[in-house]
């Protein structure tokens, strides 16, 4: 019997470290930040976190949709939901009392979002001019054009773009391929393999500066983006996520572009936007952005498209 014990607890240890494999180091950072706003609302309202009941997380949705959007109360629930499961315990998220009451929020807010802008083309024609403009060392202007084109380039979330690895990396004749070890969406650590093509435009075309990147910085393993420690050193350290964000909005002020409403994914969400509008399908796009839902991509697609036979425009006069 204790034999059996014993190997039902180890199963139970092994399934718990399975589930915390499952998902990449940013997705576990911001599951326990939106669990550690959950769990102040409890110890201020003296309840219970964990494990908490289906009431009190209806009770903590009440409470965030007074100044949150509908997506955050989503992804919040999704966070209390895998730390309980993290931690071995089940939460019913499709409780009645949670499912109706953010039916209810919806109506009353509505769920129409105002994301992050993306970064379209003439914005990011007046990042690189300006990176080329500024009075700083080559290698430096070199390295961010290189992360904003390539992040720009493949459609990559942030993490994804800092995560690339010199030997991830294989040119071709026709450009260049970039293996994905593992990204948010890829559950199963397959992989995925991105194609950027040559572009005419050589200012502006990833594959050309990237490798004028590589050549300058000396850099033939580990990470291609690196931080510089005083001055122009390059450093052996991998850039972080934040600092693709601060880089973008960074530019963005010094071409005189109002930064507030973009991120570090504007480079993705840009992509995928100026690709359909383009003319580049639905499949097509997922195919380099990586997303297994086409929801978000459709989403880029109708606002590229929004001036496209728009009804207005019929009108003559």
């Amino acid at each position: 019997m204790n034999e059996i014990t014993t190997e039902l607890k180890s199963l139970h240890e092994d399934t718990l470290n399975n589930l915390r494999q499952s998902k990449a180091n940013n997705t576990l950072r911001a599951y326990k930040s939106d669990f550690k706003d959950f769990g102040l609302f409890c110890s201020n309202h003296g309840l219970k976190s964990l494990p908490t009941e289906p009431k009190i997380v209806a009770l903590y949705l009440t409470h965030l949709s007074k100044t949150s959007k509908i997506s955050t109360l989503r992804r919040r629930l999704v966070s209390i939901s895998m730390v309980h499961k993290i931690k071995g315990y089940y939460l019913d998220t499709k409780h009645p009392i949670i499912i109706e009451n953010l039916l209810g929020i919806k109506r009353i807010k509505g769920s129409m979002q105002k994301g992050k802008k993306p970064l379209l083309i003439n914005d990011l024609k007046a990042i690189i001019k300006v990176i080329n403009e500024q009075n700083i060392d080559e290698i430096v202007k070199l390295r961010d054009i290189s992360i904003v084109l390539i992040g720009f380039g493949g459609g990559f979330r942030r993490s994804e773009l800092i995560s690339i690895d010199c030997e991830d990396l294989e040119f071709v004749p026709e450009g260049l391929k970039i293996t994905l070890k593992k990204s948010k969406t890829d559950q199963f650590g397959e992989g995925m393999v991105k194609g950027l093509p040559y572009f005419e435009n050589k200012i502006y075309c990833p594959v050309n500066n990237i490798k004028k990147w590589l050549l300058i910085s000396k850099i033939n393993s580990g990470p291609i983006f690196r931080r510089f420690s005083k001055g122009s050193n390059l450093s052996n350290q991998r850039l972080s996520d934040q600092t693709v964000v601060l880089l973008i909005k960074k530019y963005l002020k010094l071409a005189g572009i109002e930064n507030t409403n973009y991120s570090g994914h504007s480079l993705r969400s840009g992509f995928a936007t100026v690709a359909a509008d383009s003319g580049a399908d639905e499949r097509s796009i997922m195919a380099m952005t990586g997303h297994k839902s086409s929801q978000m991509v459709r989403r880029y697609i109708k606002e590229a498209n929004i001036f496209k036979n728009n009804a207005l425009g019929k009108i003559k006069i």
